[in-house]
């Protein structure tokens, strides 16, 4: 099915940002997405890369298991991947927006067919007005889980689907110089080209539920800038950050593709 002329974002959005730092996945930041996508439509479509299943899952159970910590965190993703996407849902359908389950895993990016099936689904459900909310497969794959919070996952599926851009919302206005935050005074590094120096001002950190960190990251911006597509590390606990980024009201970091940078700017802002 042929894309539309909209503009294609891929939006991940990890645990720390769905439970604006608390112990509960907060309804009141998914209704901001959804406003913002509503504000937002006309130009842009989206796709949303979701952690928070397992944040979900603690708000209702406390599992025992003399097992390994990994299964437990299999199980409750289990259980609160539903409880998720009924919040996704109903929040969503307040606005006037339909949202699709879609569960990937990372063999689904190894097999050619898998991949065309991937794309050919999320290109029917964006052209029927339906919001594509992406998860990894917590109960058959453990790789985001344990290391990434679904950066990586993000990273792939934004290549799969030819996206024009990624927003990887955080709990910080993008990555900050080294410096600055061991001075505390947190100078946002705006744009970037270099990966490797990008990985060189990273402090070491992981949010309250999140697995992630900033290395994971600038991990997922190396994928898509292989890619030639351009990576927004934005501040996902701000009202509106999509929207304020998008008319450069706020400070964020911008991983661009040196020899793509005029095109991309043209496509995103304009």
């Amino acid at each position: 099915m042929d894309r539309s002329d909209k503009k294609r974002i891929i939006l991940k959005m990890g645990s720390n940002v769905l439970t604006k730092g608390t112990d509960h996945i907060s309804r009141g930041k998914i209704e901001d997405i959804g406003r913002q996508i509503v504000a937002l439509q006309d130009t842009y479509e989206f796709v949303i890369v979701s952690s928070g299943a397992i944040a979900v899952a603690k708000q209702f159970v406390n599992l025992e298991s003399n097992g390994k910590e990994i299964n437990v965190k299999q199980a409750l993703a289990s259980i609160g991947q539903p409880h998720l996407m009924r919040i996704f849902q109903e929040s969503f359908r307040d606005l006037g927006l339909l949202t699709s389950q879609c569960l990937l895993s990372y063999s689904d990016f190894e097999r050619e067919q898998s991949k065309k099936n991937i794309v050919n689904t999320i290109n029917v459900l964006v052209a029927n007005n339906y919001i594509p909310i992406i998860n990894e497969n917590d109960t058959v794959a453990t790789d985001e889980i344990q290391f990434g919070d679904n950066d990586k996952l993000a990273a792939l599926t934004a290549c799969l689907l030819e996206a024009d851009l990624l927003v990887i919302a955080t709990n910080t206005n993008g990555i900050c110089t080294k410096e600055s935050v061991e001075n505390s005074t947190y100078d946002t590094i705006e744009e970037v080209d270099d990966i490797e120096s990008l990985a060189s001002e990273i402090v070491s950190s992981i949010s309250i539920h999140g697995t992630g960190g900033m290395q994971s990251k600038i991990q997922a911006a190396s994928i898509t800038q292989n890619a030639d597509i351009e990576t927004w590390i934005v501040n996902g606990l701000e009202d509106n950050f999509m929207v304020n980024a998008i008319d450069k009201k706020i400070s964020f970091t911008r991983v661009v593709v040196e020899n793509r940078k005029q095109s991309l700017e043209n496509r995103v802002y304009e």
